[in-house]
Formats: C-alpha cells, structure tokens, sequence
C-alpha cells in the first residue's frame, strides 16, 4: 500500500466534509470553496504524513485538474494545475539545492565547519559560535536547511563530542554533547532566517506576500539579507550564551578541540580543484544575487536570481564539479520542485478566487471587535502563527496554511506591510525551534539522543521567545534605519 491508512481516511474526510457537508459561507464562490476543500485535505496529509510530499502533491495537481475547480475547461483546468511549475522561484530553490550537493561532495563544507573549530575551539562557547558561523557561512547557497544542520554540521558536532567522550549511549552527554547539539539545531532556524535561499519555504514567503500587495512589494534576495543580517547577527551573539546558560556543559575549556579541527584539516591537505570551484561558485552566486554588477555598472547588470543559480549549476557541471548523475540523484531537489509546485499553484488560485480574502476579512473582523489598536492586534497574529507550528510537522505546510491570511489581516488592520511581512518571514523561521518534528533538521539532531524529549521542548520555547524578541527589537529598528517604515 502506497500510503498511510488512517492519515489518509482522515485528510479525505476532511475534504469530504469541507466539499459536501459544510455550506459555502456567504461571499465566498463554489469553487473557492472545493478548492479550499483540496488544500485543506492536502495539508492534513502532509501533516499527518499519509505519503510523501511529492507524492501528495502530485495527487494535488491530478485533482485540481480532474475537479476543474480553477477553470471549467479540461484543458484550461490542467494548464492551471501546472501553472506554477513555470514560476522562477520554485526553479531557484530547486538549482540551489543541486549546487548545496557540491559543498558536500566535495568537502568544502566541512572543511569550513573545522576552519571555525581551529579558529574558535578552545572553549566550548567557542565551539558553539564556531558551529553557528559554520552554519551562517553555507547557509546561502543550501536551501535544504535539514542538508545544512543534518549532512554538514551534525557529523562535525558528534565527532567533536565523541572526541571529549560524551556518548548519550554511555549517559555522558553533559559532559559536552548536549550543548553542542542544542547550538548545533538552534543555528539552523536563525541562518535559514537570514537569507531567502537558505532553506526552501522562503521564496513561498516572498511569493505570498507580493500576491497580498498586488506585487507592491517584491523583497529581492539582497533586501531579504540586509533585513535579516543585523538581527540574525544578534541572535546568532545571543543563541550559544543562552543555551549555554540554560544546558552549562560540564566540560568548559577544550584545548584539544582546536588541534583535533587543525588534524581533520591536515588529512584533507590543501584545497582540492573541486573545492577551489565550489568555492569560486559560492562567490560568484553571492555577488549576484546581491545585485552587486548593478550597483557598480547600472541597472543593465542586472541578473535575476534564478538565472544566477543556474549560472552556478552551469558551471558545476562545465567543470566536472558536478555530473548530470549528480543532479538526477539529488532527490531533495526534484521533490521540493514538485511540492513547491503543486503547493504554489493551489495557494495562488485560493487567492486569485477570493478565499484568502474572504478569510482575512473574518479574522480582521474578529481581532477588531477586541478593541485592539495595530500594534496589539498585529502581535496577536504574529505569535499565534508562530506558536501554531506546534501543531504542524512541516513548516512548508503551516506557512501555505496560514502564511496569507494572517499576514492580509495585519495590514488590514494598519500594520506596515514591509516590517510585517519581515517579521511574519522570521516567525516563519523561528518556529523551527519549537518541537522535535518542526522540520527536517530536528529528528536528525533530536534522534542523536543528547537530549530528552522535555530538554528539547524547553530550549525550544526559550529561544522562540529569544528569537522573536530579537527580531521585534532589534529588527523593528534596524528596518526603520533602512528606511522601511
């Protein structure tokens, strides 16, 4: 049996009822409504992870289809169910994604993860920056944030820790472990907050937030980073003190660790031509994506973000950096394409049919008759959308379930579109740190078994509260500077 039984009965009875049972509210279309029945079936499948993303979404895309629920036509209805696989941002992420294989393959990643080690090791805080500046290092060109923290820095962690034998089998995890892998997680929500290609739901937020302000604003890959850099500096200066504060390892000074960085250096020499590529590569991608030949020559210098990361994927493959077997092996990225796809195009037409309006009209008319004025109501919405992730298992399916209507309410009732879509846009983020299945990084890091289940779950809630405080402060009056508000 290709899915899961009762997940599956569930998600199918709750379109059921939604298509069938429950009337089409007053204001809202027929087939707004059974395509809201579709997406909300499609959601509690992901969630209660019936079958793979991927496949679930192609089971989207056929019903869309099948249903007409966007277009009478056969023809008109599958070229809508289609339609999103031509948006560029979905190809970003996917071509991102083939690029971050090379970090891997060639060992450069690691190589940067012992770089900061030798560099910062010689006290466990400073193991902790030295894991968080790993992780903001590759964080720009490897949107699986799970390929990031899991692949590339969890190995680095357990052999740092193993190192100063502390096993979680031999119940020597305070010893050091356990800090390590608290820092080694909770980099992974601040660096995937920093840039729109450091983890894959990202470009959905830039998507959804031009489709609420009738593409009034388009946050570009530079504007997205100068947004985040300050508060995510900030919360990447207060993440390894606060955990540290909370989870103190009983191991505070580590000499060794610096020269068992230095020897993991040595074993792989010098820079290999791979390496020196993958290294040219992630330069190249950094100055265009940050829009720096336009800055300096004009406006015509300009290349789309897409554009730059297949120029980069490009070269990969020139150069034997990569091979085509590469790029069709890395299933991550041909089944982010596919979900993103299916998953775009439904949230697109909920929009385009009027639901999403008709849904923040009633969440607006419920916060207003609080008597709230926008600041409290727009704090309102932001935490019960970030603290809502404790129901969710996907951060990709919380932010298409909720990401539109609450960020449409909030400027409904007066908050400013651009500071509220960036504070929405790290909520989005800083929501991974909740629960040890808030996205693909935490079962990785969690199953290691350096912490308990209560363990996770308070450093969690600690450091959402942290983060968000972070980017509210800190974040509200680096965008003012900026001249967002």
């Amino acid at each position: 049996m290709g899915f899961k039984l009762i997940p599956a009965a569930i998600a199918c009875a709750i379109g059921l009822l939604i298509w069938f049972v429950i009337p089409v509210p007053d204001g809202v279309a027929p087939n707004a409504w059974h395509l809201l029945a579709l997406f909300v079936a499609t959601i509690a499948a992901i969630i209660g992870k019936a079958m793979p993303i991927g496949a679930l979404s192609i089971l989207a895309i056929t019903l869309v289809a099948l249903t007409g629920v966007t277009n009478d036509k056969p023809a008109g209805a599958i070229g809508d169910a289609l339609s999103s696989f031509a948006n560029p941002l979905i190809w970003l992420i996917g071509a991102a994604i083939m690029i971050s294989r090379a970090l891997i393959k060639t060992g450069l990643g690691a190589r940067i993860g012992y770089g900061f080690v030798a560099m910062f090791g010689k006290r466990t805080l400073g193991i902790g920056y030295a894991l968080a500046l790993s992780e903001l290092t590759i964080a720009p060109v490897t949107p699986s944030n799970t390929a990031r923290g899991g692949g590339i820095m969890h190995p680095i962690m357990r052999a740092i820790a193993d190192g100063f034998g502390s096993d979680p089998k031999q119940g020597t995890q305070d010893k050091i472990g356990k800090y390590l892998a608290l820092v080694n997680y909770h980099a992974n929500p601040i660096t995937s907050a920093m840039f729109i290609t450091a983890t894959a739901p990202n470009p959905l937020i830039v998507k959804l937030v031009a489709d609420a302000t009738g593409a009034q604003i388009s946050i570009s890959w530079g504007m997205w980073a100068l947004a985040m850099l300050l508060p995510g500096l900030v919360a990447i200066l207060l993440m390894p003190l606060v955990l540290y504060w909370l989870y103190p390892p009983q191991i505070k000074t580590t000499p060794n660790a610096r020269q068992f960085a230095r020897d993991k250096l040595a074993e792989r020499g010098p820079l290999s031509r791979g390496e020196t590529i993958m290294l040219g590569v992630f330069v190249l991608l950094l100055v265009l994506w940050a829009d720096v030949p336009a800055m300096i020559f004009g406006r015509a210098w300009t290349v789309d973000p897409t554009t730059t990361a297949f120029i980069g994927l490009g070269v990969l493959l020139l150069t034997g950096v990569l091979d085509w077997e590469d790029v069709l092996k890395e299933k991550s990225a041909w089944d982010t394409i596919v979900w993103f796809a299916a998953l775009v195009m439904m949230a697109t037409y909920l929009n385009k049919l009027g639901l999403i309006a008709w849904f923040s009209a009633s969440i607006e008319k419920g916060i207003g008759s609080l008597g709230l004025d926008w600041v409290g109501a727009a704090a309102l919405l932001l935490l019960a959308y970030l603290y809502a992730h404790y129901l969710f298992a996907s951060t990709t399916a919380h932010i298409t379930a909720m990401f539109a209507a609450f960020y449409a309410t909030g400027i409904a009732l007066g908050a400013p579109a651009l500071p509220f879509a960036l504070l929405m846009a790290a909520a989005s983020n800083i929501m991974m740190t909740l629960t040890h299945y808030a996205t693909g990084t935490s079962p990785v890091i969690f199953g290691s078994g350096y912490t308990t289940l209560g363990e996770w779950w308070k450093a969690g809630f600690v450091m959402s509260l942290v983060l968000i405080l972070v980017w509210v402060v800190v974040g509200s009056a680096w965008w003012g500077l900026l001249g967002y508000w």
